[in-house]
C-alpha cells in the first residue's frame, strides 16, 4: 500500500489517523527491534572507551571524546533527520538510518589498519548519524501506534527493548573486546611496535562491528521489503528550523528538551566511567574485563525498570514518578561517592534502575499534545541528546582536574536534581 501524499512536502511522517492505527499495530514489533539495535550499539561505547584509552594512552578527557563525537551526531543530524523522515516516511527513513549505521561499522576497518584515534572517532560519528535517523523514526512512531492515553506506558515498554540491547551488547563486547587486551600495554611501546600493537589489538573492535554490520544489512533488507506497509502518514510541513519554534511557544516542551539533554548526559557519563570506577582499589578493585561485564547490570537495571515502569505509569502520575526516580538516582550517587567497597560499587550500578523510565517519560511529557508537529518535536529532542556529548566530556575534565571520579560524579547528580524538578512541574496534563 502506498503512503498518502503530503502536498508540496511529498511523503511525510507525523500523526496517523485514528482509522489507520488498527492497521499498523503489527509494526510495534518492528519498532521494538529498532530500539534493541540502537540501544545496544550506543552502549558498546562503554566497552570501547577503556579499550581505546589503553591503546592510545588517553586521559579521561581524551577518552570521553568517544562519547562527544558519537553524541555530536544528534546535534548535527537531529533536525535534518526529522526533515528527511518527513519527506520519505518512517519506513524508508529507518532504512536510511540502518544503512548509515552499516557504513559507520565498516569504517572501523580502515581505522584499525591506520591505528589512528581520530579515524575511530569519525567512524563513531557516522555510526551515530544512522542511530539518530533510526531514533527519529522510532520514538514518535511507537507513540502513535496505539491509544494516546497509554503513550507513556507504550514508549516505556518499547524502551525496555532498548535496554535489552544495552544489557546484552556490553557483556558480549567485554568478552570479545576487553578480553583481548594483551599482557603488555601501549605506554611500554613506541614507533612501529606501537603501531603494530594498536592494529593487532583493535582487530577485536573490528570483528565485533563487522558482525553488527551484517545484522544491520539483514534488518535493512527486511524493513525495505515492508516499506509500504505503513499507510496514512500525515505531517504539518515546516522549515528546517521550524521545530525550534516549539522551544519558544511551549515552556513545557523547552524544559523537557533541557531534561533530555541532562538525562542522556548523566546516564552516558556514568556508564562511560563504570569500568574505571569499579577498578578503583577502594571500590571493587576488579580487573578490566570483569568490570566491563558489570556494565550489563547498569543497563539491565534500566531494562527491568522499564518493564515495571510501563505498568506503574498506568497507575501513577508520570510526572510524580519521574520526580521520585530522579531523587532516587541522586541519592544513590551520593551513597556511592561517600562509601567504599560493595556498597559503593553496586549503588552506582543501581542507578540504572532509576534511569529506567526517565527518557521515555521526559519525552512523552514534553511532547504531549504536539499533534501534527510530533516529528518536529522528535527532531528537537534528538538534538537535545547532544547532552551525551557535553556532560560526559565535562565530567572527564572534572575527573582529570580533581583526580577523583567521585568528585566528577557531582555533575550527573546535579542533572538528576533538575530532572526531578521537571517531573514535579509536569505532573499535570499538558494544555492544548
Amino acid at each position: 500500500m502506498a503512503m498518502a501524499p503530503m502536498g508540496a512536502g511529498g511523503r511525510g511522517a507525523g500523526n496517523l489517523p485514528a482509522g489507520e492505527q488498527g492497521n499498523v499495530l503489527g509494526l510495534q514489533l518492528f519498532v521494538f527491534a529498532l530500539f534493541f539495535i540502537f540501544g545496544g550499539i550506543t552502549s558498546l561505547n562503554d566497552v570501547i572507551i577503556p579499550k581505546l584509552k589503553e591503546l592510545f594512552t588517553l586521559n579521561y578527557t581524551q577518552a570521553m571524546l568517544v562519547q562527544f563525537c558519537f553524541f555530536t551526531a544528534y546535534l548535527v543530524m537531529g533536525i535534518p533527520g526529522a526533515q528527511l523522515v518527513k519527506r520519505i516516511g518512517y519506513m524508508r527513513g529507518a532504512v536510511a538510518g540502518l544503512l548509515t549505521m552499516l557504513v559507520g561499522c565498516l569504517l572501523f576497518i580502515p581505522a584499525s589498519q591506520m591505528a589512528t584515534y581520530p579515524l575511530f572517532l569519525f567512524a563513531l560519528f557516522v555510526l551515530a548519524s544512522g542511530v539518530v535517523l533510526v531514533q527519529v523514526v522510532a520514538n514518535p512512531l511507537i507513540s502513535l501506534l496505539g491509544k494516546p492515553q497509554t503513550a507513556h506506558s507504550r514508549l516505556t515498554f518499547a524502551q525496555a527493548f532498548n535496554s535489552l540491547g544495552t544489557t546484552i551488547f556490553p557483556i558480549v563486547g567485554s568478552i570479545l573486546i576487553l578480553g583481548s587486551l594483551a599482557t603488555m600495554s601501549a605506554d611500554q611501546l613506541s614507533g612501529a611496535e606501537l603501531d603494530a600493537y594498536r592494529t593487532a589489538e583493535s582487530q577485536a573492535i573490528v570483528s565485533g562491528y563487522l558482525g553488527i554490520a551484517f545484522a544491520l544489512a539483514v534488518v535493512a533488507t527486511a524493513v525495505w521489503l515492508f516499506r509500504n506497509r505503513l499507510t496514512g502518514e500525515q505531517h504539518e510541513q515546516s522549515s528546517l528550523t521550524g521545530g525550534f519554534a516549539l522551544l519558544r511557544e511551549r515552556p513545557r516542551f523547552s524544559f523537557g528538551a533541557l531534561c533530555i539533554f541532562l538525562y542522556v548526559g548523566a546516564e552516558v557519563a556514568i556508564g562511560s566511567l563504570i569500568v574505571n570506577y569499579l577498578m578503583q582499589p577502594h571500590v571493587l578493585a576488579l580487573p578490566e574485563q570483569a568490570a566491563g561485564k558489570l556494565i550489563g547490570l547498569y543497563w539491565g537495571g534500566a531494562m527491568v525498570g522499564r518493564f515495571i515502569g510501563s505498568l506503574l505509569l498506568r497507575l501513577v502520575s508520570p510526572g510524580k514518578l519521574l520526580a521520585c526516580v530522579a531523587v532516587g538516582a541522586t541519592t544513590l550517587l551520593l551513597v556511592s561517592t561517600t562509601t567504599t567497597g560493595f556498597v559503593s560499587g553496586y549503588s552506582l550500578l543501581a542507578i540504572g534502575l532509576m534511569n529506567a523510565i526517565m527518557f521515555p517519560t521526559i519525552f512523552s511529557l514534553a511532547c504531549e499534545k504536539l499533534g501534527p508537529r510530533a516529528a518536529d518535536g522528535s527532531g528537537i529532542i534528538n538534538v537535545a541528546i547532544f547532552g551525551g556529548a557535553v556532560v560526559p566530556l565535562v565530567t572527564g575534565v572534572i575527573a582529570d582536574v580533581s583526580g577523583s571520579l567521585a568528585i566528577a560524579m557531582a555533575l550527573p547528580a546535579l542533572c538528576y536534581v533538575l530532572i526531578a524538578a521537571f517531573g514535579w512541574y509536569a505532573r499535570r496534563p499538558a494544555q492544548d
